[in-house]
């Protein structure tokens, strides 16, 4: 360090408490970075990097950003995933003794922005925070430019947690420092996130009762953790921050990340992208904050049949009175982001057209009020009578904040005149010395008969009168006092002149301070209604989400679900409701669902391209739509209230993690199969497609098998192994349906209707032709299919005599005769396997367990030469 000038060991010193952040250290007009922050920061935002003299001679990396457009560089690293550390003079320099004092006065990471282009108005900004118990892992959130906190408990494992994390678009998450390293590594390196670390979990005093009431001491000190990193990083009052609301997994239908990105609920598979999306679909919310309760609406669907019913209930009132509904879509339209305007107010960043906006909104609420209570439906008038408009608030605004307020509060021009006597007076000084100054051009210039004189101001000289070169002999010398000589004219001062200035620019001064003491003191008086307008932004979202529920199916025809307790499922002329958005709804085929206990599991057959990942996807999306309120794409629907939905739709495979498709496909089976209960919908497509024919067969029996008999819930089995279509003859809660598909003219034309039964053949190549596949190619293998249909054939003709040896297992065999026949066979057991029973494995050593193998082995292969007494004695 004592190499180093002070001001370099100044930046060090802070600098070494920020180590994961960029600091932009403030000198002058400027925010300079030095050294690896420098070199980084150059290459990031493609500026200049030079050098200066850090002491003794050493040449030190510098680049820099004007304070002024800083906030353009900021949002460049933030989006990238980095942190920056604002620097800024704490000490005024005029008093300042050496250096003058500075310190970080905000961190500004991806979980914490609160404004500007980095914010979705739409979508909320989580920042989480984890933290490891014995039995599972506490995750908290908070959206800090709304306020709103919530924590959960997940007894999973950590790729779960992560997933959870990735399923709720966390921007930063928050972790001891003693994270175990491959945790850690999974979120950086697998699941790009930025990670931050905090081991404190004291927050302030005031911030107490936020945290409180959580039920558990592992929750508070997982809300703790994330409110101590907030108050650290950011510095400032955090008054906005909401109680944290315990979510409780039972009340929510479950849908695991991998299920929400299949059925493409809040953005597309391919493109990540809103439009084509479910949320797209049903928003048709006019308000921010509306958006933004949608998208959570979508992602925790209810499982609470009272709530789901009279959510129902409203979007039917809304349908039936058009008028009045419009009506509230016309005062919502005018009501802004309140919740994100009270996080500017409480976080100090508010400015006077922010809290215009909050003006006008609020004078829309009485309006809004009545448009409810006209609606006359218990529930509405109920919420219409529990608004508070908080009108004391928007009369103090409408008093003091001038309708063209600039954006700066230190310029002036932000307060009406009325509002303070002071302020009057001052300004009063200040427009009657301003008009003063242009009587005193109009009399100078008559007094020296100089038509060009003019009276102007600058910050540095002040006000001065201007007079060309070529007319300075006109002016009284003795009166006017030279101040500063320019190439074509000279400035002059009087005596006059100079006293009206001292008021003027006095008056100008303490007006725009005082200026800035009122809107503080303003921002101060709003911050104590930021509860009302938090509680006030809640009523509005949910208004304008039950609303849009209403515009969409009113538009789409959609029509009222009936819940029912017993499983049932009974779709008339159901449709999936996006791709039925995206395409001429003429063209759109609806079909029917029909499942109940005596037909629980569908198995789907028929060709690529026929539409069976739609039906599929259609059965679930009207689910989610059911359970969060809204009317469903058909023309009559009975619908049970479903726990979870799980689905394994489509070819993935995750490289970062080592896994292939396959192994994707097998984990995400596994899951479902080991959450699912008789309450769950799950969604099957092309299991066991990723391995040999015989093993998917295999697998795809036993699955369906194992789901028939075990689980019981509803399900969704696409295949096109048509050898599963057998199933329906021994699964008595099995039955195969087809997308219907007919050939004409050696063309395949899908007719995209589901009918009862099992479909003949898969069209495959035909869909290969569609795809323009080359001529030549399609033809080689019609020729092959022909080929390998006649060889299986007579493969099939020359096994009819030979009839099956009763001890070995067939492939299709009903799951009961499976299991009455491995029983049976397990009575009298191989010599080969009683050995195997018999032998110490704990105790061998790895070459004498080889060993013994290879001897297993061998006897059996002699036993097959030979012909097995074993087999011929319990045949």
């Amino acid at each position: 360090m004592a190499e180093y000038t002070p001001m370099i060991q100044q930046y060090l010193s802070i600098k070494a408490k920020y180590e994961d952040a960029f600091l932009f250290f403030r000198l002058g007009d400027f925010y300079e970075l030095f050294f690896d922050d420098a070199l980084k920061a150059s290459q990031e935002l493609e500026i200049t990097l030079t050098s200066r003299d850090g002491g003794k001679g050493n040449r030190i990396p510098m680049c820099g950003v004007p304070h002024h457009s800083s906030q353009n560089y900021i949002v460049q690293l933030i989006e990238k995933g980095f942190k920056v550390a604002v620097c800024e003079q704490v000490e005024d320099p005029k008093v300042a003794k050496g250096v003058v004092k500075r310190d970080v006065v905000q961190v500004i990471t991806p979980g914490t922005v609160m404004e500007g282009a980095l914010l979705d108005e739409k979508a909320n900004n989580f920042i989480a925070s984890v933290t490891p118990f014995e039995d599972g892992y506490g995750v908290a959130t908070s959206d800090l430019s709304t306020g709103q906190n919530a924590v959960k408990f997940l007894q999973e494992d950590w790729k779960a947690v992560c997933l959870e994390l990735q399923s709720i678009s966390a921007k930063e998450i928050i972790v001891p420092s003693n994270i175990a390293e491959d945790e850690l590594k999974l979120l950086k390196d697998v699941y790009q996130f930025t990670v931050s670390f905090e081991d404190d979990n004291e927050v302030p005093e005031h911030l107490h009762s936020i945290t409180s009431k959580l039920q558990s001491e592992e929750l508070q000190h997982t809300a703790n953790q994330l409110i101590a990193y907030l108050v650290r990083t950011q510095k400032r009052s955090l008054d906005h921050l909401q109680k944290f609301q315990y979510v409780e997994t039972t009340a929510y239908m479950k849908i695991d990340p991998n299920s929400k990105r299949n059925l493409e609920l809040v953005e597309t598979l391919r493109q990540k992208q809103k439009k084509g999306s479910l949320l797209w679909l049903l928003d048709k919310t006019v308000t921010a904050m509306g958006g933004r309760m949608l998208k959570q609406w979508i992602e925790h669907p209810l499982l609470d049949r009272k709530a789901i019913e009279e959510r129902l209930s409203i979007v039917e009132t809304f349908m039936k009175q058009f008028f009045n509904r419009e009506q509230i879509r016309e005062q919502l339209t005018e009501v802004y982001d309140l919740e994100r305007l009270a996080g500017k107010v409480a976080y100090g960043n508010v400015n006077a057209r922010d809290l215009i906006q909050l003006k006008r909104s609020l004078q829309k609420i009485p309006s809004l009020k009545d448009a409810l209570l006209d609606m006359d439906y218990p529930s509405l008038v109920e919420r219409s009578e529990n608004m508070d408009p908080c009108m004391e608030l928007a009369e103090l605004l409408e008093c003091a904040i001038h309708e063209e307020a600039p954006l700066s509060i230190k310029e002036g021009n932000i307060i009406k005149n009325g509002y303070h006597d002071g302020l009057d007076e001052y300004r009063d000084a200040s427009v009657n010395g301003k008009a003063w100054i242009a009587s005193l051009e109009q009399s100078e210039r008559e007094k020296t008969g100089i038509k060009s004189l003019k009276i102007r101001y600058n910050r540095v000289f002040g006000y001065y009168i201007e007079v060309t070169k070529s007319n300075l002999h006109l002016i009284d010398e003795e009166r006017y006092e030279r101040k500063q000589t320019l190439a074509n004219a000279e400035r002059f001062i009087t005596p006059e002149l100079k006293e009206k200035e001292d008021i003027i620019l006095e008056a100008e001064e303490k007006s725009i301070e005082l200026e800035y003491d009122l809107f503080i003191n303003i921002r101060e008086e709003v911050k104590t209604f930021i509860p009302q307008l938090q509680v006030l932004a809640k009523q509005i979202s949910e208004i304008d989400v039950l609303q849009s529920f209403a515009v969409v199916s009113e538009d789409g025809q959609y029509c009222k679900p009936r819940i029912v307790e017993d499983g049932t499922i009974h779709i008339e002329a159901g449709r999936h409701p996006v791709v039925e958005q995206m395409m001429d709804r003429q063209d759109y085929v609806s079909n029917n669902v029909h499942m109940d206990h005596e037909r629980e599991v569908l198995l789907i057959t028929g060709p690529n391209m026929a539409g069976k990942s739609t039906y599929m996807r259609q059965v679930a999306l009207s689910s989610v739509l059911l359970q969060v309120g809204c009317f469903v794409p058909a023309e009559s629907a009975t619908l049970p209230i479903f726990d979870q939905i799980f689905t394994r739709i489509g070819a993935a495979d995750d490289l970062a993690g080592g896994q292939s498709t396959f192994m994707v496909e097998m984990m995400e089976t596994q899951y479902a199969l080991t959450h699912a209960t008789d309450r769950s919908l799950l969604l099957l497509d092309e299991i066991g497609r990723g391995t040999s024919t015989y093993d998917g067969m295999s697998l795809a029996q036993s699955i369906i098998e194992y789901i028939h008999e075990n689980i019981g819930a509803k399900t969704l089995f696409s295949t096109h192994y048509h050898e599963l279509t057998v199933l329906e003859d021994h699964l008595e809660r099995l039955q195969n349906i087809h997308v219907k598909a007919i050939e004409e003219n050696g063309k395949v034309v899908f007719l995209h209707r589901v009918e009862n039964g099992k479909a003949d053949r898969s069209y495959g190549i035909h869909v290969a032709e569609l795809a323009q596949l080359p001529a030549e190619l399609i033809k080689r293998a019609n020729e092959l299919l022909t080929d390998f249909e006649s060889s299986k054939n007579a493969k099939n003709n020359a096994d009819k005599p030979v009839k099956e040896d009763e001890g070995q297992l067939s492939f299709f065999e009903p799951y009961s005769e499976s299991k009455r026949k491995i029983r049976k066979s397990s009575e009298q057991l191989h010599p080969a396997l009683e050995k195997l029973k018999g032998l110490e494995l704990l105790a061998m050593t790895p070459l004498e367990a080889m060993n013994t193998l290879y001897e297993l082995q061998m006897s059996i292969k002699k036993e097959r030469q030979e012909g097995s007494k074993w087999v011929k004695s319990n045949s």
